[in-house]
């Protein structure tokens, strides 16, 4: 049986037909996708992929929205030539999937492209968005790398570490209301928490009414009317915090 049974739907419904404006590259050991703003800026986002990889059109379609917005954008590919997940695999495997592509353990990585964006795009002010697996990479980015200056964590929770609420930077969290992967529960967890222990810098959790995982960056704008106006006012959401913070 395939992955039916707890299936993640950040590649399922809506994956979208886009190809991309930017391009890729070789960053150290690993590939990524770079896409830049037609002015320069000294303003970057490490756009982290979900699942099912850094080259899902719909997480190109994030970070070309982010260039468009003034950002250079880079989605490196956090497995490292490890396969992403398919929607055509067992779900029962997928904890053994995960153990080998934890989003907790990408510091090699990230460190590479931070050293990238300095040196090579002449990057000041960095920040992070993820989505599924790259938001709980993007949450664990704000508890080990103050110099990325802002976060955006898009259907993703830390859960395993006891610092899990100590942020070093301002985070955004964006969750949807329907999520079956992110039970309201663990989001009111988080939040309470958050509120109690994270005191140094601003933080904000967002639920979404109706919306489901993925919704973010899995639908288009014109795919759904009714979705329409919560997919445009979180991604609104996200660069506005972006903007805020960088």
């Amino acid at each position: 049986m395939a992955n039916e049974a707890k299936p993640c739907p950040c590649d399922i419904g809506d994956r979208m037909e886009y190809g991309g404006v930017g391009q890729e590259v070789q960053i150290e050991h690993i590939k990524a996708y770079v896409v830049k703003p037609t002015s320069p800026s000294d303003k970057a986002v490490i756009v982290i992929q979900d699942i099912y990889g850094w080259q899902l059109p719909n997480t190109r379609y994030m970070a070309d929205m982010l260039a468009a917005n003034g950002y250079i954008a880079v989605c490196p590919d956090f497995y490292v030539g490890k396969e992403p997940w398919s929607p055509s695999q067992d779900w029962s495997s997928f904890q053994q999937w995960l153990d080998d592509r934890k989003p907790t353990n990408i510091n090699t990585e990230v460190e590479a492209v931070l050293r990238f964006l300095k040196a090579q795009c002449g990057a000041q002010r960095i920040g992070a968005v993820g989505f599924c697996w790259g938001g709980v990479a993007t949450h664990y980015l704000a508890l080990q790398y103050p110099e990325v200056r802002a976060g955006v964590s898009v259907y993703g929770i830390v859960k395993e570490r006891e610092d899990r609420y100590d942020l070093k930077s301002p985070t955004l969290f964006i969750f949807g209301e329907k999520d079956e992967v992110i039970p309201l529960d663990q989001v009111s967890v988080l939040e309470n928490n958050l509120k109690e222990k994270c005191t140094k810098v601003d933080y904000k959790v967002k639920i979404f009414p109706g919306q489901t995982h993925g919704f973010v960056h899995r639908k288009r704008e014109d795919i759904n009317s009714t979705d329409q106006p919560r997919i445009q006012e979180a991604r609104t959401d996200m660069l506005n915090w972006l903007h805020k913070y960088m």
